[in-house]
């Protein structure tokens, strides 16, 4: 038997790590000789964002930052030492034999000084892009914490990273490159398409989703049938100033809909997706987009889009953070519906490389290396 344990803070809000760890939990959950245990920090009795099984273990510790505020905040700061004893005592008690740290919190610290025989993973679902790319300009709080950072990664077996480009960004022999997965059926689309352009992601800075509503401001008088459905929920200031922007340019046509538990039929109803992010490391909308055969335009950011997307093929990549090739881009997909049906096919034939077997199989192989 081996005893896999996931850790990270909660699985209760919507998000792209959230789901691929759901999704993870669930496959390994069904291997026979794999015990799966989930460990959060604070889902403070609030139910499963996506579906996990029940044969997978949980176990929350009720550590409960606050978070709103910054970990290094006292009201944070002074929670650090139950937060260590609580995980050490559950490590103990589970005994496991893999341990995966899905997200970057205070346990990303010690733990590999409170695991010790056990095989711990570190796991990265954002890009190091900028991280990298603003270190000369960062502050000296920010190049010790960068420091520091290399320092620890070094102490785990493995970090796992996305995409070939973000191995640039690490250092060591520890890196190891699994994808991203995905669990939906390829099947022709049998729902009726709409003129609708769809975005998804959680309302963020770094989704960009003003340069999406500037993009199509530049060409919405264009296309008065066609409406652009931003889902996704958030910041809040953030989400009112989208409301603004899409106000000050006249574009009704832009709709901010939220969070949905039903992105899949979401996708199946619209005819183009949109990614206009600053960085992307392996986003699973594209994934769920071209699974659903839905072509895709999206900024040819750090660097996830370029791994996912066959430019030309099952969708077009765009010079990164240009809005008006955006809007240009989007206008051409627009006025071509053959186009868009022969991108269709090739986004259900080019996603089989995400294929959920040959990706898991890749972390299983992982588990039940062994170590020398």
């Amino acid at each position: 038997m081996i005893k896999i344990v996931y850790l990270t803070d909660q699985v209760y809000l919507h998000g792209g790590v959230e789901k691929v760890l759901s999704q993870k939990l669930n496959y390994l959950s069904k291997i026979p000789n794999f015990e799966v245990h989930l460990i959060t920090t604070e889902q403070k009795g609030k139910g499963y964002c996506y579906p996990i099984s029940d044969k997978v273990i949980h176990h929350d510790l009720g550590v409960n930052y606050k978070r709103t505020k910054s970990y290094f905040s006292p009201v944070n700061f002074k929670k650090i030492p139950i937060h260590i004893k609580r995980l050490k005592d559950n490590l103990s008690e589970i005994n496991p034999d893999v341990l995966i740290v899905c997200n970057y919190a205070f346990d990303f610290y010690f733990i590999p000084f409170i695991s010790k025989g056990i095989k711990t993973i570190k796991e990265y679902h954002t890009s190091r892009y900028n991280y990298r790319a603003t270190f000369n300009n960062a502050s000296l709080f920010k190049k010790v914490l960068f420091k520091l950072n290399a320092i620890i990664e070094k102490k785990y077996r493995y970090l796992v990273v996305l995409n070939n480009d973000e191995q640039q960004h690490f250092k060591g022999s520890n890196i190891i490159v699994i994808p991203n997965k995905i669990a939906i059926k390829t099947t022709k689309n049998t729902i009726a398409r709409k003129n609708i352009i769809l975005a998804a992601g959680r309302i963020a800075p770094v989704k960009q989703f003003d340069h999406l509503i500037k993009a199509w401001g530049l060409i919405a008088d264009r296309f008065p049938d066609w409406e652009v459905h931003i889902y996704g929920d958030g910041d809040g200031s953030l989400i009112n100033e989208l409301k603004v922007l899409i106000k000050q340019l006249g574009t009704p046509t832009v709709k901010l809909i939220g969070a949905t538990n039903n992105l899949e039929k979401k996708m199946k109803e619209a005819s183009i997706f949109t990614l206009t992010s600053e960085t992307e490391c392996f986003p699973m909308v594209l994934l769920e987009s071209l699974a659903c055969g839905l072509p895709v335009v999206s900024y040819n950011c750090p660097y996830g889009p370029s791994n996912i997307i066959t430019n030309g093929k099952d969708g077009v990549l765009v010079q990164y953070n240009n809005i008006e090739a955006f809007s240009v881009a989007l206008a051409h997909l627009i006025e071509n519906s053959e186009k868009r049906k022969v991108m269709e096919q090739a986004a259900l034939n080019n996603i089989e490389r995400f294929n959920e077997n040959k990706v898991m199989q890749q972390w299983v192989q992982l588990f039940n290396k062994k170590e020398k």
